[in-house]
């Protein structure tokens, strides 16, 4: 049985289990976001002493931290008890494709060229990271949620707010992919 688990589950499974997840928030009054559990560790950290932002019943918010928690549990299973030593089963043209952007697809699914040790500890890997991070959370905050809250959540609530931020988080994503990406490999 635990073999079984191990092989990849199809793309509407996880479909099917997301509009579960959404239907059953909609249903109980809650919005969905895994940057606003940012906010609130700030808050239990003591941050609404000193900015407004962070001054809110945090409380109100446990259901979300232990989502954010049951997630990192969960990836955590993935990677140790359910991890597979057979390599990704990638397309042909996805392969091509990486190569052209100057990455070399080695079978795992984080490419080592990009997420290995040696390239987070190299003095460029460390600004690209720094950089990244900081473009991720201006990004969020200047859009009032992360691509989780907007895209799963917002657009299941038909926000119109939510559809401009997902254009635009696709829109970057290209724009890195097509255009930086390439420059920094």
């Amino acid at each position: 049985m635990l073999e079984l688990l191990k092989q990849p589950w199809p793309w509407y499974t996880s479909g099917a289990l997301i509009a579960l997840i959404m239907v059953l928030l909609l249903f109980f009054g809650k919005t969905f976001g895994v940057s606003s559990n940012l906010r609130t560790m700030c808050t239990i950290a003591g941050a609404g002493r000193n900015v407004k932002f962070f001054d809110f019943d945090w409380k109100a918010q446990i259901w979300n931290l232990l989502f954010l928690a049951g997630s990192v549990i969960g990836g955590v299973i993935a990677s140790t008890v359910l991890r597979s030593e057979e390599p990704l089963k990638l397309s042909a043209s996805t392969i091509t494709d990486l190569k052209g952007l100057g990455i070399i697809f080695d079978g795992g699914l984080n490419p080592s060229q990009i997420f290995g040790l040696d390239f987070i500890t190299s003095p460029k890997g460390f600004l690209i990271l720094l950089l990244g991070g900081m473009l991720v959370g201006f990004g969020a905050r200047y859009a009032g949620g992360c691509t989780s809250g907007h895209a799963i959540s917002g657009l299941s609530n038909l926000q119109v707010p939510s559809l401009i931020a997902v254009v635009g988080f696709f829109a970057g994503g290209l724009i890195m992919t097509h255009l930086l990406l390439p420059l920094i490999f």
